[in-house]
């Protein structure tokens, strides 16, 4: 029986005596199928007038549409101010499997072999709430490592070798979000600059892995050797127990703005793939040239068609959406909560079990979202980046330039425990992806080190990147031997990363920040493709040695704790399982007053809090916080049920060497300046 899925099986498929071909275009008055002679990509071995359904839907078959044959579509149309059809253009079908350049730098689909042997490995199907993302790129992940065969370095394979896996696992880290792996190529301008997109967020097609990313070996391997390895990158970190979680670009393309490069959608419907105004000009609410219109039940549809193949047929684990304002956009291009996009990716049964992660921003109008997201999606939470770096940098600076910082506690400790004044309860503290850092932006050991950016190596005189970093230097620009100024960065930084991955919530740990990799104060490093960005294996001093071992040892007191890890935020009065019974006190061991949480000059806190237990043994843990530069004395609280504290972290101490581990309430306990120490309640 025929299918009533007017969009079913888009792309190419095998039929009997050959291949079909299905591409979607409304206002296409002819499509033709090319299928190119075997040894030259440019030579058309066979061309097929496709045939229009009521849908806009265009078939049609060829016995040379085969695993490993180079096809393009050309297309015909009207020449509208927002079409851009050219009968004689080579376009790729948006849902090619494979890519393939030709002699003069063009693009060509193949038809992919997606065989491929997952040994019945599964996916690790860890729990949100313990999951730890380490975001990285890559490339830069292992491109210096020398631990791998010269070979591998920088590749798919380079990030399964048992080097990175071991590391990886010695961490604690339970999942890589990798920066987009996408096919994807360079700006036109970056080109003429001799620079090359590095972060690779201009993606060319939304369903082949990115060629560069894979061995040699692979690349000139055959038809489906990228795909192989691609795979075989993710059945290593499987084997391991580590999820893959992909970031995924499809607010725009690198077809850019009027004038770019036009390689696909827009030679086949520019005026239905693409926002535009009156006068042909793109709605741009990305900062990157176009916007795809996802009021277009098409453009919905290539989307999930994409998430679903990259889950099923490559069992990536997850997906954080960059600008994911833009795909909840209606035909206003006003952002809709409830649209459909973002309702099928969160109900589709075939992304049961994914993991959703916004981005909940875009650049146009209305387009922070943060909070606003339907469940089960996860958001990049930029309160929790600002307000922590504020209190623990920006706070500090304003005590040592003006006698006191310009807030108290009480804003930290909302986001500490899962920003239930962002998210609704429903959603509970696993919608907040907490960070620090990320791709963009100073690295930590560069939010310690600079107050200023330094991108002039960018190309644009310092111009890119933001200004507003919310960073401490510490009295000195850039690198520092003065031994004061190293030990309060290195507190700072300790400080931050100990926030992070003891706060309520999903944490995500920037790849390097684990040592102190510093981008020497470009906060905006996409077009660096270089040392700068790749991570050090090798040159790590001491100091960051020191710091590696800090960030194990609070990954594993999270994974330890399940306190520190609530999956739903408690009701007052209510025993709700899975969250966290918390209550706080000040620096007297008493109930918070309203002071307490607002006053400048009162920055300590005490937080206890008690897992309600679900499925893990019952836990209580006291979190100290401190955030003035001045010791402190504070008295331990008496709870029902406390008998004793038994010290695990102390941010203002290297380790607990020499420390005193036991306490009870009522004990007096002195708290460095601007630190924190974790507790295990007994």
């Amino acid at each position: 029986m025929p299918s009533t899925d007017p969009f079913a099986d888009l792309g190419v498929r095998p039929v009997d005596g050959g291949g079909e071909l299905r591409v979607w275009s409304r206002r296409a008055t002819t499509v033709e199928l090319c299928v190119f002679d075997a040894r030259d990509r440019d030579w058309v071995a066979d061309s097929v007038a496709l045939r229009r359904d009521r849908h806009g839907v265009w078939s049609g078959t060829s016995e040379l549409l085969v695993p490993g044959a180079y096809y393009s579509v050309r297309a015909s149309g009207p020449s509208g101010p927002s079409d851009d059809f050219d009968p004689s253009r080579h376009l790729l079908d948006p849902y090619a499997r494979g890519l393939g350049r030709t002699a003069d730098g063009g693009w060509r689909g193949y038809v992919q072999d997606g065989a491929f042997d997952w040994g019945g490995v599964a996916k690790p199907a860890t729990p949100l709430d313990r999951t730890v993302i380490y975001e990285a790129h890559v490339k830069g992940l292992t491109m210096r490592n020398p631990a791998l065969p010269p070979e591998l370095r920088g590749t798919y394979a380079g990030l399964a070798h048992p080097a990175t896996v071991e590391y990886l696992q010695d961490l604690g880290v339970t999942a890589v979000e990798l920066l987009p792996v996408h096919q994807h190529v360079s700006e036109e301008r970056l080109q003429q600059m001799g620079l090359t997109n590095y972060w690779g967020y201009n993606t060319l097609n939304f369903f082949t892995p990115h060629a560069a990313y894979a061995t040699r070996e692979a690349q000139f391997g055959g038809t489906g050797a990228v795909l192989r390895e691609f795979k075989g990158m993710v059945r290593g970190l499987h084997e391991a127990g580590l999820e893959v979680i992909l970031d995924v670009v499809y607010n725009h393309t690198a077809e850019e703005g009027r004038g770019g490069p036009t390689t696909s959608l827009r030679g086949l419907d520019d005026a239905s793939y693409y926002r535009h105004l009156p006068d042909g000009g793109y709605i741009d609410t990305t900062g990157c040239g176009n916007t795809i219109d996802f009021s277009q039940p098409a453009a919905q549809r290539l989307v999930l068609d994409s998430l679903v193949y990259w889950a099923e047929e490559v069992q990536v684990d997850g997906f954080r959406f960059d600008l994911a304002a833009t795909l909840g956009r209606d035909a206003a291009a006003e952002f809709d909560p409830h649209h459909p996009l973002l309702e099928d990716i969160a109900l589709d049964p075939r992304l049961q079990g994914s993991k959703l992660i916004a981005e909940p921003w875009d650049v146009g109008m209305g387009g922070w979202q943060v909070g606003n997201f339907p469940k089960p999606w996860s958001e990049w939470n930029d309160g929790y980046r600002d307000r922590m770096r504020t209190f623990w940098l920006r706070d500090i600076a304003a005590g040592r330039h003006h006698g006191l910082p310009s807030e108290g506690i009480g804003s930290l400790a909302r986001r500490l425990a899962g920003s239930n004044h962002v998210f609704a309860l429903e959603r509970g503290p696993l919608a907040s992806v907490n960070f620090i850092t990320a791709h963009d932006g100073f690295t930590a050991a560069d939010l310690v080190s600079y107050d200023e950016k330094h991108n002039l190596g960018n190309g644009e005189d310092n111009r890119d990147g933001s200004n507003d970093n919310k960073s401490y230097n510490h009295g000195v620009e850039g690198p520092s031997d003065d031994p004061d100024v190293v030990a309060a960065r290195g507190k700072a930084i300790r400080n931050l990363l100990g926030t992070l991955l003891l706060s309520a919530g999903v944490p995500m740990l920037t790849a390097g920040d684990e040592y102190g990799r510093s981008q020497r104060g470009n906060n905006n490093a996409y077009c660096q493709d270089s040392e700068l960005t790749w991570l050090d294996w090798t040159g790590r001093t001491d100091r960051q040695q020191q710091l590696h071992r800090v960030v194990r040892e609070l990954i594993r007191l999270r994974r330890e704790n399940p306190a520190l890890r609530p999956v739903r935020f408690g009701r007052w009065g209510e025993t709700t399982r899975g969250a966290t019974q918390m209550d706080w006190y000040n620096k007297q061991g008493l109930s918070m007053s309203l002071e307490d949480w607002d006053s400048p000059a009162e920055r300590t806190l005490q937080y206890l809090a008690a897992s309600t237990p679900e499925v893990e043994p019952f836990n209580r843990i006291l979190l100290v916080v401190h955030g003035l530069e001045s010791e402190v004395t504070v008295t331990l609280p008496a709870h029902e049920g406390v008998a004793g504290y038994t010290l695990l972290w102390d941010s203002s101490r290297d380790d607990l060497t020499g420390a005193e581990l036991d306490r009870r309430p009522g004990d007096a306990l002195a708290v460095g300046p601007a630190s924190m120490q974790l507790f295990r309640a007994r």
